[in-house]
């Protein structure tokens, strides 16, 4: 960046992330209510958040939060730093909230007695406390199984009156009631292996691509949690023996009129959103390049990132970009994105008309001949 940019050194920069005394807790609260003030990129009642988590690789052990842990995103363990996020989606725009390092007990001194020290469950809990904070109340939280299975996670949510779903793992146990009012302990794998042909629904996907599931809800008791909640098993195929893909869910949402099927895998696809956000902010906007090594500093780094997202998001939503720099719709982040520089690269070459010898100058000074 230092080198395609005029006047500005690579210490600087560095300096800007490492020694500048500027809070990302206050610039990107700043970010938010910015989003806030505005009728079409406001943060409405009624949203999902979602609690994920996303890695990158990261040689060497000197980075803050560097450890051999499970990397989502090339699927085992490696090397590298884990960041929890919380994520708005309201059926129009997906925003990040916040985000923090985790830290595994490796790269820590004093390990997990370290003040340091926090589960991914526990940081997830402060993340959604800075939402509420701030009024934004979701009406679902939105967690895949490796906080859906954390039973103090869960407790948590609903101690701040919180609905969820979210993933369980095959091998969570259940109770549940069977005939004459008995009481079973089962695995959800055996359990639905148990389940008849009339005990699943068939439901339709629009999505990318159609996608048909086979869905079973029930009611079950969880270890740790007081009464009932709704569980539901989908999967890919009609029956357990021809699927290939199993997922198993948990919700404290009673409502049975609610609580369908269809609700069920429609509101948990809302998910996919904040894979998209991945994508496009490590493709896109540099998310894991960085230079830097301490947590202040990685923190500085991804907030930036935030900033720069809304900043493309908010001139999509606000449809500043499209009545300017395009003659058609722009529905998505990486057609806004590549708007935003086709504006600046009209506005380059009419600088560049007009300033020829400035810029040969530039290249000069980098010792290159422009002519």
């Amino acid at each position: 960046m230092a080198n395609n940019a005029v006047g500005v050194v690579y210490n600087r920069l560095h300096h800007f992330l490492t020694e500048s005394p500027w809070s990302d807790r206050q610039v990107n609260e700043c970010r938010l209510q910015v989003m806030n003030q505005c009728r079409q990129t406001q943060i409405p009642r009624g949203f999902s958040l979602i609690v994920d988590d996303s890695g990158h690789r990261k040689s060497g052990n000197l980075t803050a939060g560097v450890g051999r842990q499970y990397l989502g995103e090339i699927g085992k363990t490696d090397n590298g730093i884990v960041a929890v996020t919380t994520h708005l989606y309201d059926g129009k725009k997906s925003v990040p909230l916040d985000i923090e390092i985790y830290q595994p007990a490796s790269s820590l001194a004093e390990g997990k007695e370290d003040k340091e020290f926090k589960k991914k469950p526990e940081i997830a809990i402060d993340l959604i406390d800075r939402s509420l904070t701030r009024g934004y109340r979701p009406k679902i939280v939105l967690i895949d199984a490796g906080y859906g299975n954390n039973t103090n996670f869960l407790k948590a949510l609903e101690e701040r009156k919180l609905k969820y779903l979210g993933g369980l793992a095959k091998n969570r146990k259940v109770i549940i009631e069977k005939e004459g009012g008995v009481e079973e302990t089962i695995q959800l794998e055996q359990l639905a292996k148990s389940l008849s042909e009339k005990d699943w629904e068939k439901i339709t996907l629009n999505l990318d691509k159609e996608k048909t599931v086979w869905v079973a809800v029930f009611r079950a008791k969880i270890s740790q949690l007081e009464g009932e909640r709704n569980l539901a098993i989908v999967m890919n195929a009609s029956s357990m023996e021809k699927a290939t893909e199993v997922d198993y869910f948990i919700t404290n949402v009673v409502e049975a009129d609610t609580v369908t099927a269809s609700w069920i895998v429609r509101t948990y696809t809302e998910r996919n959103w904040v894979e998209v956000f991945y994508r496009e902010a490590k493709g896109w906007l540099g998310l894991r390049e960085y230079q830097v090594r301490d947590k202040r500093s990685l923190l500085r780094h991804f907030i930036l990132v935030f900033c720069a997202y809304t900043f493309i998001l908010w001139h999509q939503l606000t449809g500043g970009l499209q009545r300017q720099w395009a003659n058609r719709p722009l529905n998505t982040f990486v057609e806004a994105l590549e708007a935003f520089r086709t504006a600046m690269s009209f506005r380059f070459f009419e600088w560049l008309t007009e300033n020829r010898d400035v810029f040969a100058a530039y290249k000069a000074s980098l010792g290159f001949v422009w002519a």
